[in-house]
């Protein structure tokens, strides 16, 4: 009885014990935990789960690619096909429109070759001064004649140079000249500002020099600056020479401002392009020392700075030649303005060009030079089809160290220049293109060089058409920018190598929008030197400081 007795006893504890953990575990689930707050349980999940669900996931993803993919293959094929319905739309208004002129369209030209040629008006005779001590005139700006060229006893312009001007070539260790300016100040004499430089380095002497005519005989005044000074000599500001900050005295450049103050900006490479104001009784400067910095720093390749004062704009624009002279140095022509004949300059971008500079420790750093300035001509080929040409094309290659006019009987602004040619080496040639000012108070370049045209009244007629394109871009390159096709078409839309709207507004303003981008400028009828036809042209330029030329294929009467 006792052992029977006390195996039902633990039987009975046993069982208590079940049920109070059976409750216990209700109690969990159920989230009673005494203080009656529920409490969510964390569902468990197996490995099984996570990788199928890992898979779904994956798949999702793999979906959306392929119907991305898929899209992007339709746009891809879309495209192409606008593209090929483009290409024949322009083939058909090609064939519809004449190529080439009933009779061919030619003109004169004796071509000069003066590097650097900086011009100068007197009465009806204009005269451009360059480098080597070349010096050309003409009456109509197409027709050349040769006055003088190179340094020597027989030259009119300046006999026996390197007597004459002794302490300059001694000091510069040369025997030649570097590009020079001429202006007539009020005495009615002309100055002759001219420069020797030892070229690998800014051993540089910049003096002044002076005749009764324009033509010379021109007799030295004296050396105004020097640069390249040694460490233990003084520099003209007092301090040690520093090629880095302080100027290369070359390239100087003589003009006039709405007050008839007189200044002479100059600089090449080295520490920038500066500015000084001049005496305009004398031609000596009214200062001490190089004068304020406008732009540079670290030997970036800038020089060849140009002032034209508008007054139609109130602004002062100042040209400049980026990169190298050369026929491999990407040379190129840009622009900035200013209220002020001293700056600060702008380019149309609002970049301050104070802050165009090379990095510390830099020499030709071309990509930091290429952010500021509005660059107007580059490299540029135009390319042509079959059943257009008359010659072969041959672009223009490092146009630069220009000089401007402005002709006051006519209103015509002038760009005169240098450059180099396609597969022609280091050969160079004077060009002259007109410029106009566009609504935004920039100056764009005509495409072709100038043979007389007056920009006219155009209606939409004369200008829907097929272009060539050229886009100059921003980039300081060697490379050649060859042109591409466009349609300017009757509904206002551009098709072809891009796309967008066309706007002529008043007589001639051209407005293009690409890519949200707008360009303006002006439609021009121009000679086509190598067509031998006339063709309808525009000449546009961005915010963004990009500059568009297009040139018809239409031969126009």
């Amino acid at each position: 009885m006792k052992k029977s007795g006390y195996l039902l006893a633990c039987i009975l504890i046993v069982t208590s014990l079940l049920v109070a953990c059976e409750k216990e575990d209700v109690s969990s689930i159920s989230g009673d935990n005494g203080g009656g707050n529920e409490v969510t349980p964390t569902p468990t999940v197996s490995i099984e789960d996570e990788e199928l669900k890992s898979d779904e996931d994956k798949e999702v993803k793999e979906d959306e690619k392929a119907k991305d993919d898929e899209l992007a293959s339709k746009k891809d094929l879309e495209n192409e096909t606008n593209s090929e319905r483009e290409e024949e739309i322009i083939k058909e208004f090609l064939s519809k429109i004449p190529l080439k002129a009933t009779k061919p369209v030619e003109y004169r030209f004796f071509n000069t070759s003066v590097h650097d040629p900086s011009i100068i008006q007197v009465d009806d005779t204009y005269y451009i001064f360059g480098s080597h001590l070349a010096v050309a005139k003409t009456t109509d700006l197409m027709n050349w004649t040769a006055i003088a060229n190179g340094v020597t006893k027989g030259n009119p312009v300046i006999p026996d140079a390197m007597t004459e001007m002794e302490e300059a070539f001694t000091w510069a260790k040369t025997n030649t000249f570097w590009a020079p300016d001429v202006i007539q100040l009020e005495d009615g004499r002309f100055y002759m500002y001219y420069c020797n430089c030892e070229g690998s380095s800014p051993l540089a002497a910049l003096g002044v020099a002076v005749a009764d005519k324009v033509e010379g005989p021109y007799k030295d005044l004296g050396i105004i600056l020097k640069s390249g000074y040694p460490r233990n000599v003084p520099d003209e500001d007092g301090n040690v020479y520093d090629a880095n900050v302080d100027p290369n005295a070359i390239d100087p450049c003589l003009f006039y401002d709405k007050d008839n103050r007189l200044w002479m900006i100059y600089g090449s490479y080295s520490g920038g392009i500066f500015i000084l104001e001049m005496d305009p009784k004398t031609g000596f400067p009214l200062e001490e020392g190089y004068g304020k910095k406008l732009l540079g720093k670290n030997h970036l390749r800038i020089e060849g700075a140009f002032v034209q004062y508008s007054e139609e704009t109130d602004y002062y624009y100042m040209f400049l030649s980026f990169g190298g002279l050369a026929a491999d140095g990407g040379y190129n022509i840009r622009i900035a303005r200013s209220k002020n004949p001293d700056g600060p300059y702008y380019d149309s971008a609002g970049n301050d060009m104070i802050e165009c500079q090379g990095p510390a420790g830099t020499f030709f750093n071309d990509r930091a030079a290429e952010k500021y300035g509005v660059k107007l001509m580059g490299n540029f080929h135009w390319n042509s089809i079959e059943g257009e040409e008359e010659g072969a094309r041959v672009g223009y290659i490092s146009p630069g160290h220009n000089s401007t006019l402005y002709q006051e009987e006519t209103g015509k602004y002038f760009l005169i220049f240098h450059t180099r040619f396609e597969g022609k080496g280091e050969m160079h040639q004077v060009r002259v293109h007109q410029m106009f000012l566009n609504e935004d108070d920039w100056f764009v370049v005509a495409p072709y060089r100038y043979v007389g045209e007056t920009i006219g009244t155009y209606t939409k007629e004369d200008v829907v058409g097929v272009y060539k394109m050229i886009n100059h871009g921003r980039e300081i390159t060697h490379e050649v920018k060859k042109s591409t096709d466009i349609f300017l078409m009757e509904d206002n839309t551009i098709i072809g190598d891009v796309q967008g709207r066309w706007e002529l507004k008043g007589d001639n303003t051209c407005i293009l929008t690409i890519e949200n981008v707008t360009y303006k400028g002006v439609f021009l009828k121009q000679w086509d030197e190598f067509g031998l036809k006339n063709v309808m042209t525009f000449s546009v330029l961005s915010e963004e400081g990009v500059a568009l030329w297009g040139s018809g294929y239409e031969a126009k009467e």
